[in-house]
Formats: structure tokens, sequence, C-alpha cells
């Protein structure tokens, strides 16, 4: 018997399975849209008691049209965007981050660029996705990287450039309609940028000491590159991430580098030494000049003084000679007698009661010798 007459298959009627009922409906069943649409045009038609076509249904209906098509001109910009507003293709306005309202379509339009979005350009190197470690890994690009030094030295140059669009309305307005490709832009401008200054210097500041210096004569260069192009562009910083001679030198290189180092070592030291010596030695033939200015003075003042004394003795003899003369002989006298042992005998007429040997000096209390300024002398 076909399963068809019995209304249900071959395991009876109605919709059921193998195993006896049918699939149970579970949870509320889905609005019918037919129900909906039904419902909503009978509302439709007691608003409108003459029907859709006529004049209120149609004046309804436009103004509903208008009230939407004048809604659609609100639009948010973003916290790192910028609105540039056109009016029929022309930038007249830019709008912060927020809610805001253009004109709607066709009349204005809108743009949001990411204009406070911090953009990165890598020249020299690239990122490519490497499966085996599960990221990204950096790549050489040698056409780019490898540059011509002022001596006519070969270096191998990385580095990156950070960039974003200027926030003012002339900047945003700029970017958008006096470039058509930013990133290469930016990325051709600032190799041609890197190559010129590296073209102009050493190879060994470049290699050493001078990155700062590099990076800063290239972001001003870039900068005024794009400033005439009327890019909008604001360049922010320029990085150098490899700075390294050719694959090919680099051993000789850094046995340069080496041999120059220690070279610069041993100037070092010999500066030190001699920074340490050369005060000392000055400072010994300060001291021995200063010895001699100073003997020489001492030496001067005791001959103007002694010629000083000569003269005014001189002209005091000359007033009355014999005095003079006089009291030099006994100023003199004392002077040499002064400090010497003296004995003073009165034998008389007839020599009595002298014996022929008296020891004169044992008789008489001997004195310490008096220090004075001469020492000569005798005894009478």
């Amino acid at each position: 018997m076909p399963w068809k007459n019995q209304g249900g298959g071959p395991w009876g009627s109605g919709p059921k399975g193998p195993w006896g009922s049918g699939p149970q409906p579970v949870g509320p069943r889905p609005p019918d849209l037919e129900d909906l649409l039904r419902r909503g045009q009978d509302r439709l038609q007691q608003i409108m008691p003459g029907g859709y076509f006529s004049g209120i249904g149609i004046t309804l209906i436009i103004l509903l049209i208008i009230v939407f098509w004048l809604l659609s001109g609100f639009f948010r910009v973003q916290s790192e965007e910028r609105g540039v507003v056109l009016r029929f293709g022309k930038h007249v306005r830019t709008v912060d981050p927020g809610l805001n309202y253009h004109l709607p379509y066709p009349i204005e339009t809108v743009l949001l660029p990411k204009a406070l979005r911090v953009n990165t350009t890598s020249i020299g190197m690239t990122l490519i996705d490497d499966p085996a470690r599960r990221g990204r890994s950096i790549r050489d690009v040698p056409e780019e990287s490898l540059m011509l030094t002022g001596d006519e030295n070969i270096v191998d140059v990385d580095f990156t450039v950070l960039w974003r669009i200027k926030p003012d309305a002339g900047g945003v307005g700029a970017f958008l309609f006096n470039i058509q490709n930013p990133e290469g832009t930016v990325k051709a401008v600032s190799e041609s940028a890197m190559r010129e200054v590296i073209g102009r210097s050493q190879i060994q500041p470049i290699l050493t000491g001078a990155r700062n210096t590099i990076e800063q004569g290239v972001q001003e260069l870039i900068q005024r590159t794009l400033d005439s192009y009327g890019a909008g562009i604001l360049i922010t910083q320029v990085q150098m991430q490899k700075v390294d001679p050719p694959a090919q030198v680099i051993d000789a290189f850094r046995d340069v580098q080496a041999a120059r180092a220690n070279l610069e070592q041993l100037q070092n030291e010999a500066q030190t030494y001699a920074n340490q010596v050369v005060p000392q030695a000055r400072g010994r033939a300060a001291k021995i000049q200063q010895d001699a200015e100073g003997y020489k003075e001492q030496a001067v003042a005791e001959a103007k003084g002694q010629s000083a004394r000569f003269l005014n003795v001189y002209e005091e003899y000359k007033k009355a000679p014999d005095v003079t003369r006089e009291r030099i002989y006994l100023e003199t006298m004392e002077r040499v007698l002064g400090g010497a042992e003296k004995l003073v005998y009165d034998g008389g007429s007839g020599g009595q009661g002298v014996v022929p040997y008296l020891p004169l000096p044992e008789l008489s209390p001997r004195r310490q010798p008096t220090p004075g300024p001469q020492s000569s002398g005798g005894s009478r």
C-alpha cells in the first residue's frame, strides 16, 4: 500500500515520525509578517480616510520623506577623526569630533579622515607574515636602504617616519584633495631626504654619534618638501633603526672601529696625564719665580736702606766732623769689644805686688758669650 494514502506516511496519519508523534512546537511562534503589514495598512487608512493617493495622503508621504531626508544629515565624528564637509564637491568647513549636521545628500557630503592617528612609514625594511613563528618578521630592502655618503662610502640605513594629518582645517583639506597617495608620497619624500642628508655627511659620524643630528635634519627636510607640495601632513618624528656598513664589509668596518676606539682611549689617557703633570710643573715654576721676586725685593730694599743710612751719616759728618768721627769710633769700639773679656791692671810706678806669673783668666769668673751680630774680638 502506498504510504501517501495513509495520510502521514507508513507510520500513521498526520505529521508523525517513525517513533510516533511528529515535531512539537517549542516556544512562542514568531509574528506573521503578512498580519503585521495588514495591520499597518489598516492604521494608515484610519489616518488617511481618503486613501493613499488622496491629497492628505500624498502630502503626508511627502512630509515624511522630507523629514527622513533632513534627518539623514546628522553624522558622528569619532575622537581621532575630523569631519570634512563638501558642498557639491567643494570643501566648505571642517568639524570637530562629536555629533554634527550637514545638509543632506546630494547638497552636502562628509568625509571622515583619521586626522589624529599617527601613521608609521618604514624605509629600508618591510614587515612580512611569518607562519613558522606565528607572527611578523622584518625583511631588509637593499634598494631602499643602501645609500652613498659624502666620503664615497656605502652605508645601510633603515629608518621609520611617524606622521599624521595636520589637525587644522587647511591641513585636513589639503591632505584629502592635494595628494593622491599619501603613504607613497611620504615614503618617496622620506627616502629622498635621507639620501640627501647622508650624501652630505661623512661615514664616521653617521656610524657613531651623529644620529640625532641626521634625524633632525631629515625631519626638517621632509617637512619642507611636503609643505611645498601642500600635502597637509605633519612629520612628528624620524627614527633611525639600523645604521651599518654593507654586510660584505661589516667585519672590516668593525675592526676599524675597534682600532679607533683604542686610539681615542690612549689619547684620553695621555691627555689625563698631561692635565695632571702640567699644572704641577706650572705651580713649581710660579713658586720659584715668586721666591726670586721676594729675594730681589729684599736685596734691593736692604741696599737702599744701607745707602740711605750712609748718606744720613755723611750729612751729619759734614756738619761736625770731629764729633761725628769720635762718635763713630766709640760706637765701633763698643760693638767690637762689647762681648770680650777685659782686665784692667794699673801697676803703679814701682811695680810692687805683682808676681811674675799670675793666672788671671782662672781668677776671673767665666761669662757666657753674649750672642750678637759681631762675634770677633780679643782680650787685652
